[in-house]
């Protein structure tokens, strides 16, 4: 009936008297317990209830303190002074202490060792969700580690564990003169067919990395360390966590899953509908429904939320609900439905003290009824009846498509060449027979059953979306790249069967941009990070996605951490790119995103790197490692083609010498960090290679050290470094170092950057620069937004000119009169250059166009020629314009005024030569 305002103890003991034979009998043992309950002293009550554990045997201790707890919890749940969650609180709080309790009595009694030292209990089911009911057997697996466990000389590891666990099941499962404690199921070890009770950790290891199935990855987002070596225990569930929750989506076990529910449905034997024998549990819409239901979104979801790992199912639910990925009402109704049909199970089991769940017949039902609180069995009925058509439409929505889903057939060619005809492609019959022999067994995608049905489902309607597509042989062509380089294809048939909308994503990608395709034939897994909720919405700062990296790690170890990295980044770069061919956002704000994650990837892959070496060599002290971003790193805008400008710096003496197990010098210590920091950020793991760093911008170039002092790095740029070297120091930010660390170099770099410099010699070198540079790399093609005279290169150039030159029209250092106008990202600069009266102020419209020209070109027009016109009409709409055509009008119309900026200001004609020219 759920909770009153006021509790009805009397009421309640009335009921519990008149109703439960069990309750009865146990009140009438335990007087002093009843007299609490009769005063409403229901903390007390408990209270006195947890003191019968404290009797010498621990057997006859654990029996007393259970029947006091369930009398006493029956008592205030019928009162309505306990909510369900206290009551399955208190229940699994009593499970744990008891488990602990056996676990310890067992190994004390063989060794005289107060110790559960290597000894885990893993609980899973009620137990590990903390939802235990009045009833509840409890079903832990139990593990043993071989070289902790406690144990005779004489024992071995394996019969030792064996024995403990056959007394921890005596201990609590024994029927004796006081009852019993807890009824024990061990049936959920692995193959618990041919394993023994308690499994060692190695074996059990194995088999979740490998032979487990999908039920038991369901079984174990519940599973929890209750008792034994908890600190193991919780060691084992972190080393399995990628079993349980996989960043890859697994829509063959969600099916598994649903199937079984299937099965369970059709093997239940009791009646579908409520009435005598309908079984509260298994029934239609009943409990384990409702806990399958929250646990097959978690499975899908968790992987990759891990707001989604609680164990509880109300609190499952509540988590899928608040982020998004259920329906907020159907999270409501099957919550409050899940806590009444508990609420119903707890009468059930309350009236004899049995595992039933079942509802009874005949006055046995009204019986049930009255002691909840009913008139009678008819309303208990009635209520339950509106409940589970309720809850059980809900799952039959999750469980439908793959319940209900027709056996998929392969089209024959015939008619598939007549379809492909009607879709008006070309040539149908050839194509037809193309497509055939993707299922024939050539590609390892498609070549197994489950493989090849998964593909046949699939098939119709993405054949459908990519002959509606702007290119459908381009996305063919893609498409069998696809299926040729991966050896199993049969997950991502999967997904797209059960997320039509990301076969619409797919195609674009397909159709618009081989980087990303490119990018899916190597990670097909790639589409399982569009289905997440923010999947198309810009990532977060640098710390939220370096804790997204941590996250993603398997295990917490140096190689795991690098592949997570290339993991995340990965993801966020390919759904950056979905985010861009779409137009669902700015490509200036794509460019910042990707720069932020490649700072996020940097410092955290260099902390891990540095922690690494120091643990062999030591550090050196007053001393230590700088990164410098240079490039559109430095000035924190990359695209999807960008590489790692980097320069190594370090503080401090370089002859000092590191103290570790294996010291180095100074110099050697950092030129050998540096080569480890740029290996974690570009060479290929696992997951695939990261990062192109390219270091040639350091003093000397590739002739000098790989990392330099500061102090050296100071006197090469005042004393030896070029002109171009000073351009590209004014996009440098210091990505990586301490607090004073950056402030020092800062200062190095302002001093540079800021020096008095003879205005035409400095003019003359920008100018001899520019011109060197447009005869070696040309404009490639008619979107060729950066090498284009009047390009992003020229507007840099002038940038970077005035940054130098260092004042204002006025002779006013722009150090102090205008700071922004030398900040390394342009668009800052050039606001701040205007403000200064240095530049027109429209000279950031031209910039604008540009940049997006340039970010959004870096996939649909990699080389800068011309796009394919599916392609020219998405980098038409990343830019702004309404066409194509709009587009090349207001590119040309931006380069000529960054032209007569130039020419205003360095005073040469920079499109002279094509207005000669046109061709």
């Amino acid at each position: 009936m759920g909770e009153t305002l006021t509790p009805d103890w009397a009421g309640a003991l009335r009921r519990a008297r008149a109703h439960s034979p069990f309750l009865a009998r146990a009140l009438d043992r335990q007087p002093d317990l009843a007299a609490l309950l009769e005063a409403g002293e229901g903390a007390a009550a408990l209270a006195w209830a947890r003191t019968q554990s404290q009797h010498p045997d621990a057997e006859i201790a654990l029996r007393r303190e259970r029947l006091a707890l369930a009398a006493a919890l029956a008592v205030g749940d019928l009162a309505g002074a306990f909510p369900l969650a206290q009551v399955v609180h208190e229940l699994t709080a009593f499970a744990d202490r008891a488990l602990d309790t056996a676990i310890r009595t067992a190994i004390t009694e063989r060794t005289d060792l107060d110790s559960a030292d290597g000894f885990i209990a893993l609980a899973l089911g009620k137990q590990g969700a903390g939802e235990l009911n009045y009833s509840s057997d409890i079903d832990p697996v139990l593990l043993f580690d071989r070289d902790r466990l406690p144990r005779r000389a004489s024992d071995d590891p394996g019969e030792a564990a064996q024995r403990y666990a056959r007394r921890v099941v005596a201990l609590l499962a024994a029927n004796t003169a006081d009852g019993y404690a807890l009824r024990v199921d061990l049936r959920l070890r692995p193959a618990s067919e041919i394993n023994p009770l308690c499994v060692p950790v190695g074996a059990a290891l194995t088999h979740y990395q490998g032979a487990a199935l999908a039920w038991e990855r369901a079984a174990f987002t519940r599973a929890r360390a209750a008792a034994g070596d908890i600190a193991a225990g919780e060691a084992f569930l972190a080393q399995i966590r990628p079993f349980v929750w996989r960043s890859q989506l697994d829509f063959g076990a969600i099916e598994e899953i649903s199937a079984l529910t299937m099965r369970i449905r059709d093997s239940h034997a009791g009646p579908p509908l409520p009435g005598p024998g309908f079984d509260v549990k298994r029934g239609r819409g009943g409990i384990r429904e409702i806990e399958f239901y929250a646990q097959t979104h978690q499975l899908i979801h968790g992987g990759r939320d891990v707001s989604l790992r609680v164990r509880g199912t109300r609190a499952g639910l509540d988590a899928l609900a608040a982020a998004g990925w259920i329906d907020a009402e159907n999270a409501r109704v099957l919550g409050e439905g899940y806590d009444r049909l508990r609420a119903i199970e707890h009468r059930l089991q309350m009236v004899h003290d049995r595992q039933t769940h079942a509802l009874p017949e005949g006055e046995a039902l009204d019986n049930v009824a009255r002691l909840d609180g009913l008139a009678d069995g008819a309303a208990l009925v009635a209520e339950l009846t509106d409940l589970t058509t309720r809850t059980g439409r809900i799952y039959e929505e999750l469980i439908g498509r793959s319940a209900a889903a027709p056996v998929a057939v392969a089209m024959p060619t015939s008619r598939l060449a007549r379809q492909l005809g009607d879709w008006g492609l070309a040539e149908p019959e050839v194509l037809a027979e193309r497509i055939e022999t993707w299922r024939d067994g050539r590609h390892a995608a498609i070549r197994s059953p489950q493989a090849i049905e998964a593909w046949d489902r699939l098939a119709p309607a993405l054949l459908e979306a990519i002959a509606h597509s702007d290119d459908p042989m381009r996305a063919i062509t893609r498409w069998e790249r696809i299926i040729e380089s991966v050896p199993s294809a049969i997950t991502t048939f999967r997904l797209l069967d059960a997320r039509p909308d990301l076969t619409r994503r797919l195609v674009a990608a397909l159709t618009l941009a081989p980087v990303l395709s490119d990018e899916l034939a190597r990670k097909p897994e790639l589409l399982d990070t569009l289905i997440d909720r923010d999947a198309l919405e810009l990532p977060g700062e640098v710390p939220a996605i370096m804790a997204r990296m941590r996250g993603a790690a398997v295990r917490e170890d140096y190689e795991a951490l690098l592949d997570a990295i290339r993991i995340v980044t990965g993801e966020i770069r390919f759904a950056l790119g979905i985010q861009l061919i779409e137009g669902l956002a700015d490509p200036l704000a794509i460019a910042r995103a990707l720069s932020r994650t490649a700072e996020a990837a940097l410092q955290l892959a260099t902390d891990a790197t540095v922690a690494e070496f120091t643990a062999k060599h030591g550090r050196i002290g007053a001393s230590e490692l700088l990164i410098l971003g240079l490039g559109r790193l430095g000035g924190g805008a990359l695209t999807h083609a960008s590489d790692l400008d980097l320069v190594y710096l370090f503080t401090g003496d370089f002859a000092a010498q590191s103290d570790g197990p294996r010291p180095l010098g100074g110099t050697i210590y950092y030129n050998r960090l540096a080569s480890r920091v740029s290996a974690a950020l570009s060479v290929p793991t696992a997951q695939g290679a990261l990062y192109e760093v390219d270091t040639r911008l350091r003093p000397q170039g590739n002739q000098g050290p790989l990392a330099v002092s500061c102090e050296a790095f100071g006197k090469y740029q005042r004393e030896a470094a070029w002109t171009w070297e000073h351009m590209a120091l004014a996009r440098a930010r210091v990505l990586y170092g301490s607090a004073a660390a950056r402030a020092q170099l800062e200062a190095v770099l302002a001093e540079v950057l800021h020096a008095r410099r003879d205005r035409a010699a400095l003019r003359e070198a920008v100018l001899g620069m520019r011109a060197e540079m447009a005869k070696h790399k040309p404009q490639a093609g008619p979107v060729d937004a950066k090498l284009a005279r009047g390009g992003l290169v020229d507007i840099e150039f002038l940038v970077h000119y005035l940054q130098l030159k260092g004042e204002t029209a006025d002779g006013s250092p722009l150090a102090e009169t205008a700071p922004e106008a030398l900040s390394p990202d342009l668009e800052q600069a050039l606001a701040g250059l205007a403000a200064a009266g240095l530049v027109p102020a429209d000279l950031a419209e031209p910039h604008g166009l540009m940049s997006r020209m340039l970010v959004a070109g870096r996939l649909l027009a990699p080389d800068g020629r011309e796009p394919p016109p599916s392609g020219a009409r998405a980098l038409a709409r990343a830019c702004g314009c309404d066409s194509y055509a709009a587009l090349l009008e207001a590119f040309a119309a931006a380069r000529a005024r960054v032209a007569q900026v130039w020419k205003q200001i360095l005073g040469t004609d920079i499109l002279a030569h094509e207005q000669e020219n046109p061709a």
